[in-house]
C-alpha cells in the first residue's frame, strides 16, 4: 500500500476499535505524521473507491464523508458514496473533427480538459444540442457551505464545509456544474458533484438566484498517443432529485473522439 492507504487504514481501524465513526482533524494529523504523509488535507480526499485500503472494501465497504471544519465520518456501504460510471455505447460515440490551436494538446491538466471541451464547443453540443449556443463560463472557485442533507435517509449536518468546482456554465438560468478528470476511472465520489449542487440549491431555495435547473457534468479526457493525436472526451450528465445524496440520476452520456485536420 501507499502512504495514503496506510493513513486511511490506521484511521479506520482506530474508529472500528472505539466504535466511533467520527474523525477529527487532530486524528488525521497524527496518522499523517506517523506515516510521513505530508498533506493531511489530501489524506481524506478519495475521488475513486479503488484508492481505499482493502480493509475498508470488505463486505459492503466503508467510505469517508466530510463534515466541515476538519471533521469527517466513516459511513458503511461504499456503493452509496461512489457512483459507477455508465458505459458509453457505440451510438453515443462520435468523431469530432477540429483544427487544434497552439495549447489544445499542450498538457493534461483539468483546466486544459475544460478549455478544450469549451473552446471546441463540445460542451455546447453535449449540454444544449447546438454548437451555436452561447453559455456563460465561470472559472474554478472554492467556498464554504453549512447546512444539512440526507445520506441513505439519515440526516447529515455540515458546517463550513469546503466545496470546490472545476467550472460552471450557465444558460437561460440553467446552471451546470462541471467536474473534470484525467483518465477513465470506474467510479467517482458522489460528493464531488453533490456538494456544489447543495451550494446552488441553497441559492435557489433562498431566492438569492433565479435558478431554474441545476445539472452536474462529469467530464473525462484521455490523450491518445498513436499517430494522429487528439483526445477522447467522455461526458456524463447527472441530476440530483433532492438533497439526498443517493438521488443522483443519469440524464445522458456521450463520447467525443477528437481528430485533427490540417489547416487549409
Amino acid at each position: 500500500m501507499g502512504k495514503k492507504q496506510d493513513v486511511l487504514e490506521r484511521l479506520f481501524l482506530e474508529a472500528q476499535a472505539s466504535s466511533n465513526p467520527y474523525l477529527s482533524s487532530a486524528q488525521v494529523r497524527r496518522a499523517c505524521d506517523q506515516f510521513s504523509f505530508r498533506n493531511q488535507f489530501d489524506a481524506t480526499k478519495v475521488d475513486h473507491s479503488r484508492i481505499y485500503p482493502d480493509v475498508m472494501k470488505q463486505g459492503d465497504g466503508h467510505f469517508i464523508i466530510h463534515l466541515g471544519e476538519g471533521d469527517h465520518q466513516f459511513v458503511p456501504n461504499m456503493s452509496v458514496g461512489y457512483h459507477q460510471l455508465e458505459t458509453v455505447l457505440d451510438n453515443e460515440t462520435q468523431d469530432w473533427l477540429y483544427r487544434p490551436s497552439l495549447l489544445n494538446e499542450y498538457d493534461s491538466s483539468e483546466s486544459n480538459i475544460l478549455s478544450v471541451a469549451f473552446n471546441q464547443r463540445i460542451l455546447h453540443q453535449f449540454l444544449y444540442d447546438s454548437v451555436g449556443s452561447n453559455p456563460n463560463l465561470y472559472l474554478p472557485r472554492r467556498t464554504k457551505i453549512s447546512g444539512a442533507y440526507r445520506l441513505d435517509g439519515k440526516a447529515i449536518e455540515y458546517s463550513k464545509l469546503q466545496m470546490e468546482m472545476d467550472a460552471v456554465v450557465e444558460l437561460d438560468n440553467e446552471v451546470t456544474i462541471i467536474e473534470a478528470k484525467n483518465g477513465f476511472p470506474e467510479d467517482f465520489a458522489v460528493g464531488q458533484l453533490f456538494h456544489p449542487y447543495l451550494y446552488f440549491d441553497d441559492l435557489r431555495t433562498g431566492h438569492e438566484l433565479d435558478i431554474k435547473r441545476i445539472q452536474c457534468c462529469y467530464l473525462q479526457r484521455s490523450k491518445r498517443t498513436k499517430r494522429g493525436g487528439g483526445s477522447i472526451l467522455r461526458l456524463h450528465l447527472y441530476q440530483f432529485d433532492s438533497r439526498e445524496l443517493t438521488s443522483i440520476r443519469l440524464l445522458r452520456k456521450a463520447e467525443f473522439r477528437l481528430k485533427m485536420v490540417e489547416s487549409s
